[in-house]
């Protein structure tokens, strides 16, 4: 199972008898490849004749799933490394099969092998005798010569994702009329690594300590895993900004001997099913167990956010082996959660107490899209701020020119009035606004379509599309210094109208002109030019500041 495009191939040459003198498997350890070669082996001498349907019963086909068919050779490389090894082989693959149509060698773990061994199979190899076949089987090929690579059909076997292994080992389970949960078996999917062996092993464990079932509590007690809502439970209380909460889960953890790695690795897949879950809300099956948490934590997180922590978690995991020891390590990547969250001062960290929510709500995420396409984001309103005394002004900056003024009033009328009205002046709105800076670039890229009360639509160049994502921080600010909710909407459109970056372009390309005309208007450079041999260096002719 799982392996279809090398089970295609392999039935379409049998079909046809297009049958290749050597075969490679290569893939990570119980994906088939033993197995796949034993199944080739049975199709190439069933009594039923060359098929991809070996019978099963018949005495060939009985014999080589014993292990007792003369003509299946199995070497393992590992074992048999040497020169000698490899000539016993080539000197026996000259006489006839004993008991079916072709003798066939697996010789496993091929890349084990060495030099002298590969150069003496090399021709026999390229041209075995009608009635031999090579499977070669290896987990690492780029240990294998490329002389030997060139004369084999190479097929890379899968990995088994953990859904296709728990899905498995449910078929496995009900035909052995074994009780289970599905949680458990998710958890044996994940620690078998891509391995369909591994995993039946685990399985096999599972159910001796189960006492004949299997059940997520005791599977994670086996494997030493933590606990389903651990990760949730970490997840809410940096949400909610709660130190003591997130101590009290670390001391949680080790008072069950659990591990620090698997804690952060489970970390970082909960992460990863959330930031999956804001752009494609269709990736969480309503049937899953997590699905409130993940859509929980999809609004209550912004993509950043969720992206920032992944790395905190993955980072984290490194750490483990400097560490002085592994709860150490474990609570300050916690801390590292905390300290690298965005806190806008309204937000400190919990001393002490149970968990609680932030002090400002979450915005809205609403139906989130790639790149903040034709997606509105509508913040809570929060309380306008107190007045306060107006902060004395800077003296405007060379080269603003008339925007200084009208800046600095709407600054001025900021401090004395929590509620305004937007007049329609984009521009100067823009270099008003306190933000950001990839806000404040998503604000000055855009240009003002439409608005009203409480809705401003903007359109966004096609090339600026990444700058979408600050949407949600855009109007959160928006909302504030209007004093009431902000609905944004974003349009990707070129060429809709002026923007703060467009209309900054053009004064420094207007300057620019301005400076080129005065300066080759200048008779000293005119003269330089035509009798002293002079030319000009592209770039160096600067406006003044």
């Amino acid at each position: 199972m799982g392996q279809e495009h090398v089970v295609r191939a392999l039935t379409h040459a049998l079909e046809t008898g297009r049958l290749h003198q050597a075969y490679l498997l290569t893939g990570t350890r119980g994906v088939g490849k033993t197995t796949i070669a034993r199944i080739l082996a049975k199709s190439l001498n069933c009594e039923t004749g060359v098929t991809p349907r070996p019978c099963g019963v018949c005495q060939t086909c009985v014999d080589i799933d014993a292990g007792r068919f003369p003509d299946l050779l199995e070497l393992d490389a590992a074992s048999n490394t040497g020169v000698d090894n490899m000539r016993e082989i080539i000197d026996n693959a000259r006489y006839a099969p004993t008991a079916g149509r072709y003798k066939v060698y697996l010789i496993d773990e091929v890349h084990m092998l060495s030099k002298s061994a590969f150069n003496s199979m090399l021709k026999t190899l390229e041209e075995p005798p009608e009635h031999v076949k090579f499977v070669l089987a290896t987990t690492d090929p780029q240990k294998i010569p490329v002389t030997v690579l060139s004369r084999c059909l190479q097929f890379a076997l899968k990995q088994f994702p953990p859904e296709r292994v728990a899905e498995q080992l449910h078929k496995v389970l009900t035909a052995e009329q074994v009780p289970f949960d599905a949680p458990a078996l998710r958890l044996i999917g994940e620690a078998a690594q891509g391995s369909m062996r591994d995993a039946l092993s685990i399985t096999d464990q599972a159910i001796a300590f189960g006492h004949g079932k299997v059940e997520e509590q005791q599977v994670r007690q086996m494997l030493g895993s933590v606990d389903r809502d651990f990760v949730w439970r970490v997840l809410d209380a940096i949400v909610a900004r709660d130190a003591a909460a997130l101590s009290a889960e670390v001391d949680r953890c080790f008072e069950q001997a659990l591990a620090a790695d698997d804690a952060l690795a489970q970390l970082a897949r909960a992460l990863h099913r959330v930031a999956l879950a804001q752009p494609v809300p269709a990736s969480v099956d309503m049937d899953d167990p997590d699905y409130g948490h993940i859509t929980r934590l999809a609004k209550a997180l912004t993509a950043e956010e969720i992206q920032l922590y992944y790395q905190i978690a993955l980072h984290g995991r490194d750490d483990l082996r400097l560490a002085p020891d592994e709860q150490t390590a474990l609570m300050m990547t916690f801390l590292r959660l905390l300290a690298f969250a965005p806190n806008t001062g309204s937000e400190p960290v919990r001393e002490a107490g149970p968990a609680a929510t932030r002090t400002a709500t979450p915005l809205s995420t609403g139906g989130r899209g790639a790149g903040g396409e034709g997606v509105s984001a509508t913040p809570m309103p929060t309380p306008p701020p107190k007045p306060s005394p107006p902060a004395p002004q800077p003296a405007p900056a060379r080269g603003e020119g008339a925007n200084a003024a009208p800046a600095a009033a709407i600054r001025a009328d900021a401090d004395a009035s929590p509620s305004r009205e937007f007049d329609g002046d984009w521009l100067r709105l823009v270099t008003a606004l306190p933000l950001a800076a990839m806000a404040r670039e998503l604000a000055r890229h855009s240009a003002l379509i439409t608005w009203d009360k409480n809705l401003i639509k903007l359109a966004l160049p096609q090339d600026k599309r990444p700058l979408a994502t600050q949407k949600e921080r855009l109007a959160g600010t928006l909302s504030e210094y209007f004093g009431r909710p902000i609905k944004l909407d974003i349009e990707l459109m070129d060429n809709a109208g002026e923007s703060v970056a467009t209309r900054d372009h053009q004064i420094k390309t207007e300057k620019q002109a301005a400076a080129e005309e005065a300066f080759m208007a200048d008779p000293a450079v005119q003269v330089l030019l035509s009798e002293g041999g002079g030319r000009i260096r592209a770039g160096s002719i600067q406006p003044n500041e």
